[in-house]
């Protein structure tokens, strides 16, 4: 064995080191290098100094062996032998470190001994990767990190798991970095700890971090932690209040909010990489542990899975396996593979602008997220939007928002690859923005996000989910200009509105909500609620009762998504209390729709139902901005528009049309996106009912108008039982777990809601045969469909249905309560 050749005087090396500790100068990666560098020259004497014999190695491990040696950084070492050593050696390396002041955590170990600990210490074995030679004999520390990241590949299947809990259990103790006021630059999670780990993940050759911007992300929160360091003079890894601008001083930085911002961004940037790793991860291991089995599928042919075949109709449709990969669809391009969202074989998303929030929508709704790879594509290839918006991008993005919890990974995945800001460019100004204020929990972009979660769970509040969402996610945009944020968010989102495709009066709304969404809870908790002056405040800020709940639900998921001190039992009795007086001075406030005449196309289609006593029906194409008065489609097959086609129906009137027709369209894989019934009676021979829909295809390509055609009027004479095929299929196809959904909400109205009729409202869940339940529910109650309003907004169904007895006369309160039974457990 050699010994490596040291200077014997350690003094120069001491001095050097101290110098650097006592320099004022500028910090970053050359400083840190330096100091380890002085710190290798100075441990290095000292072990010449003490006389070691051969086969001794002295070695940097963890923190110091990376490199990594920021000013007040313990000194962790392992003074390596591979036999017999005197007593005093060690002490003769370690007082003049302990005299210096400087911390030092130290071991003196064989290689077997060194193995063993790392066994038995995941921690330990993590510092050991890290292992670096600092003097003496270079083989002994050679064969000590071959044998070390020997072990670490070969029990890699159990350590990571167990790496991975650590790494939760840190989260836990010191919270997420991104969202901290003081926050750990170290523990926190998407902190320095957190680039360790994935290092050693880069380790057992399983899997790698994506790294772009990891090396920078690490690096900037290195160099913060060394200005810390130089602040305070501690070996500190908090970045408390009181230091923040000292530090920003120190690092060149404007301000503390902007170097809180930088922070924030590294530790997403850290935090991301982690999540991608670990999903990674989880497909080696069960790669791992699958090729095992199939090794014994092998051997034994008759135990291999079977995949039963798909028996639906539409591009992408089915479960696709090739090899051991399996592929379900989820929407037009978008596939689900090993528990992510891909793009499907035959996406093109330069072509297809939509794409992004298609995925993102599909994803959130599955309770999955989408794929590294997927979202690196999208956002390199996908052109941006149109503007205004196609309709399909904004029901997108709402059925996103209305996902819940499950739209929270989703959207960070988009974020990381600037997919937000390309859609809403105001959000570069919110994102990353700390709000120094002790009840926000958040930075004002994940507010923002949690709002959109808290308002998910409201949506059968409202009668308009999608505006409830969108005003959830854009009500504290204003924050990132100066002045008032609501005022500035007002004028935000009367520009944008517009951009995203909403109409004047939708437009209008949500900039009341967005101008007042601070608005009643600061009424109710700082007026008299007796003063008449107090509801006054109310009305004169929102003008209609639709608006008045709306502001009442965004009042309290802002609340519930600031932090526990900002809602209470207390705060939301006092809101109740104004809401439901100003309800009463808006009530009548609201005005029912006005029923459009028919059209030409509608009275013909009405005609020659009641001429023939058959169905009758036209399809026009319908995408986004589609001319309405485009020629029928007629038998000819129907080109893959985005947003479908309008469906109108001439029936001559019979019982059970609304169900029927609703799942023929559900046997075609057609969702209803909107949808009407009305009575006409054209030549007086009895009445005939229209349907008009607007649906869209669930993968993108639209059935054969004469098939659709043909499958109607089968449905309608009984030859064709669609109640069945809708079961059969069902049972074919395997369920996904789904996200929890709040569950369905069916009321009667009150009655001066009609006069003619009972109304019926349904909010609920959209989901395949959801109109087709409701139809055979309301048909199996014996009740005539007047007139019905079907909406879906995003990925929830606001519906109202108009209903009369067999007379035509309203429902008894009594009997109401029936039918709502029976519609309330067709849904489940």
């Amino acid at each position: 064995m050699t010994t490596e050749t040291r200077p014997s005087d350690p003094a120069d090396p001491a001095a050097a080191r101290a110098a650097l500790l006592a320099d004022p100068g500028p910090v970053g990666r050359p400083r840190r290098e330096a100091l380890a560098r002085a710190t290798d020259d100075w441990l290095a004497g000292l072990l010449a100094a003490a006389g070691a014999p051969p086969g001794v190695a002295l070695v940097a491990v963890g923190g110091y062996g990376r490199g990594e040696l920021s000013p007040r950084s313990d000194l962790d070492v392992l003074l390596l032998h591979d036999g017999p050593i005197a007593r005093e050696l060690p002490e003769r390396i370690w007082y003049p470190v302990w005299d210096a002041g400087a911390k030092l955590d130290h071991s003196v170990r064989t290689v077997a001994e060194a193995r063993a600990v790392a066994a038995a210490d995941l921690k330990a074995q993590l510092g050991l990767l890290d292992a670096r030679h600092l003097a003496g004999d270079p083989a002994l520390t050679a064969e000590l990190r071959s044998a070390v990241f020997t072990d670490w590949r070969a029990s890699a299947p159990a350590r990571l798991p167990e790496l991975r809990e650590l790494g939760r259990e840190r989260a836990e103790r010191h919270g997420e970095l991104s969202f901290l006021l003081e926050p750990d630059l170290k523990e926190a999670r998407g902190g320095l700890r957190d680039v360790v780990a994935l290092n050693a993940v880069a380790a057992t050759w399983l899997a790698d971090a994506p790294r772009d911007g990891l090396d920078a992300a690490a690096l900037r929160l290195a160099d913060v932690r060394d200005a810390l360091h130089l602040v305070t003079g501690r070996a500190t890894e908090r970045l408390s209040l009181q230091d923040q601008d000292q530090v920003a001083e120190r690092l060149g930085v404007l301000d503390a909010d902007s170097l809180l911002r930088q922070v924030y961004e590294a530790a997403r940037t850290i935090a991301y990489a982690g999540d991608v790793t670990w999903r990674a991860v989880d497909r080696a291991l069960a790669d791992r542990a699958g090729r095992g089995r199939r090794a014994v599928r092998r051997a034994f042919p008759f135990t291999a899975p079977f995949t039963a075949p798909f028996t639906g109709a539409g591009r992408g449709a089915g479960a696709v396996a090739r090899g051991a990969v399996e592929r379900r669809p989820l929407a037009e391009g978008v596939v689900e593979q090993d528990g992510e969202a891909v793009l499907a074989q035959g996406a093109r998303p330069a072509a297809d602008p939509v794409l992004p929030l298609r995925a993102a929508a599909a994803a959130a709704q599955n309770g999955l997220t989408v794929s590294y790879a997927t979202v690196r594509r999208l956002a390199a290839e996908c052109r941006p939007l149109p503007v205004p918006w196609p309709d399909e991008a904004r029901e997108q993005l709402v059925t996103l928002l209305g996902a819940g919890e499950a739209a929270v990974p989703v959207w960070e995945a988009m974020e990381a690859e600037g997919l937000v800001t390309r859609l809403l460019p105001d959000w570069e100004r919110v994102r990353c923005r700390p709000q120094r204020n002790a009840v926000h929990r958040w930075t004002v972009d994940r507010h923002l996000v949690e709002t959109a979660v808290r308002a998910a769970a409201m949506t059968r509040r409202v009668a308009r989910p999608d505006l409830l969402l969108v005003a959830a996610l854009l009500h504290d945009i204003g924050k990132g200009w100066p002045g008032d944020h609501s005022e500035a968010g007002e004028v935000i989102v009367r520009d944008l509105a517009p951009r995203m495709g909403f109409g004047p009066e939708d437009t209008r709304t949500l900039a009341v909500l967005v101008r007042h969404h601070l608005t009643l809870v600061d009424t109710a908790t700082r007026r008299d609620p007796d003063d008449p002056a107090t509801v006054e405040t109310i009305i004169k800020a929102v003008t209609t009762p639709q608006e008045l709940e709306l502001l009442h639900a965004l009042t309290e998921a802002d609340a519930l998504a600031t932090g526990p001190a900002a809602w209470s039992g207390w705060r939301a009795s006092l809101v109740d209390g104004l809401v439901a007086r100003a309800a009463d001075r808006l009530a009548g406030a609201g005005t029912a729709p006005v029923e459009a005449a028919p059209t030409a196309e509608q009275e013909r289609l009405a005609i020659e139902a009641a001429r023939t006593g058959e169905p009758a029906l036209s399809l026009r194409a319908q995408a986004g901005g589609a001319d309405p008065g485009a020629e029928p489609m007629g038998a000819e097959r129907m080109g893959a528009e985005p947003m479908g086609v309008e469906l109108t129906v001439a029936v001559p009137d019979r019982p059970g049309l609304l169900g029927t027709a609703a799942g023929v369209l559900a046997l075609h894989r057609l969702a209803v996106r909107s949808a009407g019934l009305r009575e006409l009676d054209p030549i007086g021979a009895g009445p005939v009912l229209l349907l008009s829909w607007r649906v869209a295809a669930e993968f993108g390509e639209l059935p054969e108008a004469a098939r659709l055609r043909a499958d109607l009027r089968r449905a309608l004479d009984g030859s064709l039982d669609v109640a069945r095929r809708l079961a059969e299929r069902d049972a074919a196809t395997p369920r996904r777990k789904g996200i929890p959904t709040p569950p369905p909400l069916v009321t009667v109205a009150p009655a001066v809601a009609s006069a003619t009729a009972t109304v019926l409202e349904v909010r609920a869940h959209d989901a395949p045969g959801l109109l087709h339940r409701i139809g055979r529910a309301l048909d199996g109650a014996g009740v005539r469909v007047r007139t019905a309003h079907v909406c879906t907004l995003g990925a929830e169904a606001v519906d109202s249905f108009y209903l009369t007895d067999g007379e035509g006369r309203p429902l008894a309160a009594v009997r109401a309560g029936e039918v709502a039974a029976a519609v309330r457990a067709a849904l489940g």
